[in-house]
């Protein structure tokens, strides 16, 4: 019979809507259910079962929000097999994103280190934060980089006729220049930068799709609640968006603009170019090592709005930028990240597979002595 084993899927990620780690966690599962199995022909095949949230621990337990009470079982957890943490954020990003009271800051900062310490093996979708995660202290041998992925099958392109109908939806002009973007209403993703840049082009239109998805907690609160009380006509805010419909967001856009000053590896982006979008980004580091030569980038509002008139008013310059994209949706495709995810997952099992024989083995010989079996 064929050998079936456990990947136990645990997350709470949908407790707040709207956010990139629930995106990358749905995708995630998406992608890699019923595709792990190891089928080589060799006599070591098995298969790969993923749970969700299951109660029974699993042979692999891939844990992708920090929650205590996931903390709090993983001595059962890594007593049976192997506990696997998503790395989403560091105390340094925490601080550009959240209003944390500084007491408690200091204490869930502690927590947050200490549970990324207490893994197995860690994931992480850019590789610069790995020399971060050393620094505190963190094997960076168990520290493992595979970047994000959304379906083309859910993220695609389509034609003029019906990016114009959705504009229209949208209570859009069909006609006009299009720049669209979404995320977190955060100080640090740019949102007052994006105000200011569509102020500086009336003749384009601009959409920003996302809420506070924190509440009050949610950086720069009090200022860009003031903005979405006055903010330029050329300006549509749409509030949080249904998953279902956020591809309409960017099918409706003729590039996707994100000013953001500090993230991880955006989701909006990989979201973006499946729908066939160019994209214009701050010219960050981070950036560099996961996407150069798929988008283009500035430093400032002069800049993007110096790359917004290029891309529409010179169409060479527009389908270049659009070919770059086209290579990074490429690149970041469902067989290329499948692939890493399918070597990472059986290196994990067969690592957890090896840990239960070694405690089979001595459990075994005791009962054959208690029976018998063994003189």
């Amino acid at each position: 019979l064929m050998r079936e084993y456990t990947l136990n899927m645990l997350s709470h990620a949908d407790q707040v809507k709207g956010q990139g780690v629930l995106s990358a966690y749905e995708e995630e599962l998406a992608l890699v259910t019923g595709r792990l199995d190891r089928l080589e022909g060799d006599g070591d095949d098995y298969r790969i079962r993923v749970r969700v949230n299951a109660r029974t621990v699993g042979d692999v337990t891939h844990i992708h929000t920090v929650n205590p009470e996931f903390f709090l079982q993983l001595p059962l957890i890594k007593a049976k097999g192997i506990a696997v943490g998503s790395v989403h954020f560091l105390p340094e990003t925490m601080d550009q994103s959240l209003h944390i009271p500084r007491l408690f800051r200091k204490v869930f900062y502690s927590y947050l280190i200490q549970f990324y310490k207490s893994m197995d093996h860690l994931v992480t979708v850019n590789p610069c934060f790995i020399p971060k995660l050393a620094a505190y202290g963190i094997d960076p041998e168990k520290v493992t980089y595979i970047p994000n992925y959304v379906s083309a099958k859910r993220f695609s392109r389509v034609d003029e006729q019906r990016k114009k109908e959705l504009r229209r939806e949208w209570g859009l002009d069909p006609e006009r220049f299009t720049v669209v973007c979404a995320g977190q209403l955060q100080t640090r993703k740019g949102v007052m930068e994006f105000a200011q840049i569509a102020e500086r082009l009336p003749q384009m239109q601009f959409v920003w799709a996302g809420n506070f998805a924190f509440g009050n907690m949610s950086d720069g609160h009090r200022e860009l609640e003031q903005l979405l009380q006055n903010h330029p006509k050329n300006l549509l805010f749409t509030g949080l968006v249904d998953r279902e419909k956020m591809p309409q967001i960017y099918q409706m856009g003729d590039v996707m603009l994100l000013p953001s000053f500090d993230e991880l590896f955006p989701m909006t982006v990989l979201e973006a170019m499946s729908c066939g979008l160019p994209i214009l980004l701050r010219d960050l580091d981070l950036y560099r090592v996961i996407l150069d030569g798929y988008y283009l980038k500035a430093q400032d509002n002069d800049g993007f709005v110096e790359q917004l008139l290029s891309l529409s008013t010179d169409s060479e310059y527009y389908a270049r930028a659009l070919q770059m994209s086209g290579e990074g949706n490429a690149f970041y495709s469902e067989e290329h990240v499948l692939s890493m995810w399918r070597q990472f997952y059986h290196q994990v099992m067969e690592e957890s597979i090896r840990k239960q024989e070694t405690f089979r083995k001595p459990l075994k010989k005791v009962l054959q002595m208690a029976t018998g079996g063994t003189r």
